[in-house]
């Protein structure tokens, strides 16, 4: 096998065990949507193609080899079918016959393989991918905007750029095309629309973190893949490309390996926010009581007024007015270190080795001192602890 092979067969694994897992992601998101089911249908066609053809490559199998060419005539028309799906109304009849029609044909002569034909099928495969994807381009650019909501024009202007800057990624495949190619980057490209699909049905500052962190595993898998090509004896640019597309594909792969288990695993174990919004209590008591069994309040202990004798309640009740949730490191919470109701407060902190105090009620006073683990303290529990606060406090003592 020569290095390039060996490159195109581990890009397209990585890509097919990508695609594999973006579709579980979604599946998991959305089981039963009509948009979902289209695009685990196009991911589907998308994936096998990618396992087929790194299987090939890899075990150098001439039969895997043509027999791939039925999977990749028929992504025109999974990228149709979720084209429709996007649009919410069936394409023109002609299209739809012309790319079902072309995909069965172009693929079944692929996979025949016959010797002479095998450079005109390949151009002409690459052709009718193109206009496969124009067709689609040509649906959604002359959609009536007015038909759709706000967020479906937003995610189809998002899908036109992702378009567009994939498809130099899937000529790479066509070494008809592009015969001096030192590797084909077809899985890369699906891999960052993939990622790009699931950043994209996030919140707002969600998505910012996400293409942060996208941004991150790219340069510095890059990176990786630079530094590992100078191990080789014979260093050139075509062998740090094939370095970089190696560990680019295997770190977007672990990506999203390791963000679909996550969400698994918490999907398992409720969070704070999670445990509050199933719980059935009916009365603050109750409700502190079930968020007893979160690891992150296992600690946590109450104290009404008649508790906090010893802590001066009229000066705390005053101090605790304006202040929702306290966190130890933010002492003295704007006022100097020896202000008397910063030092009750720190008193009961440090009595309960403490890290936050919740503050439900100050008159009569009703707090809740607990430590909140060096490992789980994050921007995400904090915000969970301010928002468990408001809805303790709106939570009546009786019912």
């Amino acid at each position: 096998m020569t290095p390039g092979m060996i490159a195109d067969s581990i890009v397209n694994l990585c890509g097919a065990i990508g695609v594999t897992v973006a579709m579980l992601t979604l599946h998991r998101r959305d089981p039963k949507g009509p948009l979902t089911r289209r695009l685990l249908i196009a991911l589907g066609i998308i994936a096998v193609l990618f396992l087929v053809r790194g299987t090939a490559w890899w075990s150098g199998n001439e039969l895997l080899n043509n027999l791939s060419a039925i999977p990749a005539a028929l992504v025109p028309l999974g990228a149709l079918i979720v084209t429709e799906g996007i649009l919410r109304r069936h394409a023109p009849r002609l299209a739809k016959i012309v790319i079902l029609t072309g995909g069965i044909v172009i693929g079944l002569a692929g996979a025949v393989g016959f010797e002479p034909l095998v450079t005109p099928a390949a151009i002409l495969l690459a052709l009718f991918q193109l206009g496969g994807f124009a067709i689609c381009a040509w649906l959604l650019a002359t959609r009536d905007p007015a038909t759709l909501m706000a967020s479906e024009n937003r995610s189809i202007a998002r899908l036109a750029v992702g378009a567009v800057l994939v498809i130099p990624f899937i000529l790479t495949d066509f070494r008809a095309l592009i015969p001096d190619i030192p590797v084909r980057l077809g899985a890369l490209g699906a891999l960052l629309v993939v990622t790009a699909i699931l950043i994209a049905e996030r919140g707002a500052e969600t998505q910012r973190q996400a293409l942060l962190l996208t941004g991150l595993r790219l340069a510095s898998s890059a990176l990786l893949g630079i530094a590992a090509a100078f191990v080789a004896p014979d260093v050139d640019a075509a062998q740090i490309m094939r370095f970089c597309a190696i560990a680019i594909a295997g770190v977007l792969t672990i990506g999203l390996m390791v963000d679909a288990l996550r969400a698994h695993f918490e999907a398992q174990v409720p969070g704070v926010l999670n445990s509050v919004a199933a719980s059935p209590a009916q009365t603050r008591d109750a409700l502190i009581a079930e968020l007893a069994r979160h690891p992150v309040f296992e600690s946590a202990r109450r104290y009404r007024e008649g508790e906090l004798a010893a802590y001066d309640p009229a000066l705390l009740r005053d101090f605790l007015s304006h202040r929702r949730v306290l966190r130890r490191p933010d002492a003295p919470w704007g006022l100097v270190v020896t202000d008397p109701a910063v030092e009750r407060v720190m008193s009961l902190m440090k009595a309960n080795s403490a890290t936050h105090l919740i503050v439900l009620s100050h008159d009569p006073l009703d707090v809740i001192a607990l430590a909140v683990p060096v490992i789980s303290a994050d921007p995400a529990i904090e915000t969970a602890l301010a928002l468990v606060r408001r809805l303790l406090s709106l939570t009546p003592e009786t019912v």
